[in-house]
């Protein structure tokens, strides 16, 4: 079985590249429109097994084509979609529009993805992995009940908080690693997270709610980890930034590559630093995310 288990979502992306977000009741014009493969459950389920771990995905899809093509891309990139079913619903889509900073906006449709449910989770043997990555682009009580399986058969979750949303206690508990962004911080904690010191005060926040390991995604800034007894800022990678969609999940897929290479929490989120900063050199989601090879040459 693989080493790394995901349960979350399967999206198309309508990717459309525009000089700037339009306003309320405005029309602008844009490049011409993409479709590409998405969603972030798939995203990071790619993005570790480019890194070289080994895969499993757990959602749905929809029974037409763009359901197809999403999970003939992921059986091409090493990822196991035995898990993947197809479902009546339409394929979960996202409507996404960068702008010239690489910036995104992004409306997502849930389709197939708001299906997934408990009991497509009690299909799964959890004992068999050893990681299990969750998102929130699935129903929350779905992912509720993944956390809970997967702690009782000893297996370490990593949960990433997005899109953002306000979160039961257990589910800020039950995970060995809660990795937010600064927006996904702020809504957790209610507290205004624009740097390093604000992210570190928020993030404590999180343990008097039980968490237990935080690491904050900071963008440009890099990334910071808080445990309870270390607090330690990783710096960022310096690229030319033109997409940032999928550079959270590049990093998610980097850090849980690095704890499966038994690296030190600090190395894995360096190392998770380096895969999202790569991702944001490319246009796409799955498309930027990069290899192993990719991302040796870039650190060294």
């Amino acid at each position: 079985m693989p080493d790394i288990l995901v349960i979350g979502s399967l999206n198309v992306d309508l990717v459309v590249r525009a000089a700037r977000f339009p306003q309320p009741g405005e029309t602008i014009s844009g490049d011409d429109l993409q479709t590409l493969p998405g969603g972030k459950g798939a995203n990071q389920a790619m993005a570790a097994a480019r890194l070289g771990a080994s895969v499993s995905m757990l959602g749905r899809v929809g029974k037409d084509n763009f359901g197809g093509s999403l999970l003939d891309n992921l059986q091409s990139n090493s990822v196991d979609t035995k898990l993947v079913q197809r479902d009546d619903a339409s394929t979960g889509t996202a409507i996404i529009i960068v702008d010239s900073n690489g910036q995104n906006s992004i409306v997502l449709s849930a389709g197939a993805n708001g299906n997934v449910s408990d009991a497509d989770v009690k299909t799964v043997a959890f004992s068999d992995f050893n990681l299990l990555l969750l998102q929130l682009e699935i129903p929350i009580e779905t992912v509720l009940s993944a956390a809970r399986r997967a702690k009782e058969s000893g297996l370490r979750v990593l949960l990433n908080p997005a899109p953002a949303r306000a979160l039961p206690d257990e589910l800020i508990s039950l995970p060995d690693f809660l990795v937010p962004n600064e927006t996904e911080l702020s809504l957790l904690t209610k507290q205004p997270v624009h740097d390093i010191s604000s992210a570190e005060k928020a993030a404590r926040i999180l343990f008097d709610r039980g968490a237990q390991t935080v690491i904050v995604t900071l963008g440009a800034n890099g990334a910071l980890l808080v445990t309870k007894v270390i607090v330690k800022h990783i710096p960022p990678f310096k690229v030319n930034a033109v997409d940032t969609t999928a550079a959270g999940d590049a990093f998610i897929g980097g850090f849980a590559s690095g704890l499966l290479q038994n690296r030190s929490l600090e190395e894995s989120v360096r190392y998770g630093c380096a895969c999202g900063a790569l991702a944001t050199t490319k246009f796409g989601a799955q498309p930027s995310l990069p290899t192993k090879e990719e991302v040796a040459r870039f650190i060294t």
